[in-house]
């Protein structure tokens, strides 16, 4: 038995029909329409890869910065000591520790969503690599998250830097904006992510690599790219 639409399901079937593909700037109109929940709601780009995860040179994981951030406040962790840790606080770190905070993840803290530390500490970070791995929270060298540069990597994610990896599937799910952005700023945050996912093609990835996209807000449809507008 068909699962029966709500009022907003069948309104945002009016406006997007399923199926088809739109241009950038034709998705994110489409898209302001359908979001009509009283939050802002987040907006969010789904990219199927012609990648095989599998294959270690084709696990697609890599950082970009947004142009105009996520809309979304980012509490970041940076685990590093003496003069770092001083650049961290500086450069807006939410928290700042050495073996205290290891401690404290130990103990089921958790209250953080990125993670960034120096390369020295990377052997105590190890100890809670179980707890922050499931969680997407580890610090990694091939995101820029481990490094003696700690003060611009914490001033790039607060201003709304989003960290991406391929899933199983070879697709990346990842957080662009808000709703209530202007169609200019999500477009041209749309297209920065595209720009960054580019360059990382491995020299392995036979055939499309970008085999299909889509635009969708927190309660709203997936609205599809055409391949030619992601292309260019």
């Amino acid at each position: 038995m068909a699962r029966k639409l709500s009022k907003r399901q069948k309104e945002q079937r009016r406006v997007v029909a399923p199926g088809e593909s739109h241009s950038l700037p034709e998705a994110i109109e489409l898209l302001k329409k359908t979001a009509s929940s009283k939050f802002d709601e987040s907006v969010d780009v789904a990219i199927k890869l012609g990648v095989d995860p599998r294959k270690a040179d084709q696990m697609i994981r890599g950082s970009c910065e947004l142009p105009h951030g996520t809309g979304k406040s980012v509490r970041v962790l940076a685990i590093a000591k003496g003069e770092k840790a001083a650049e961290a606080t500086e450069a807006g770190a939410d928290h700042v520790g050495a073996e205290d905070v290891i401690e404290k993840i130990q103990g089921g803290w958790l209250e953080f969503d990125r993670v960034v530390a120096t390369p020295d500490m990377m052997g105590q970070v190890g100890k809670v690599g179980k707890i922050l791995g499931p969680r997407g929270l580890m610090p990694n060298p091939k995101v820029g998250t481990v490094t003696m540069d700690v003060g611009r990597v914490v001033s790039q994610i607060k201003a709304g830097q989003v960290e991406f990896r391929v899933d199983k599937a070879g697709i990346l799910h990842v957080p662009v904006g808000r709703a209530s952005f202007e169609p200019a700023k999500l477009e041209e945050n749309v297209k920065a992510l595209l720009e960054t996912v580019k360059r990382l093609r491995p020299a392995s990835a036979k055939g499309m690599y970008l085999k299909g996209m889509t635009l969708n807000s927190t309660m709203g449809p997936g609205i599809h790219l055409d391949a030619q507008s992601m292309a260019n």
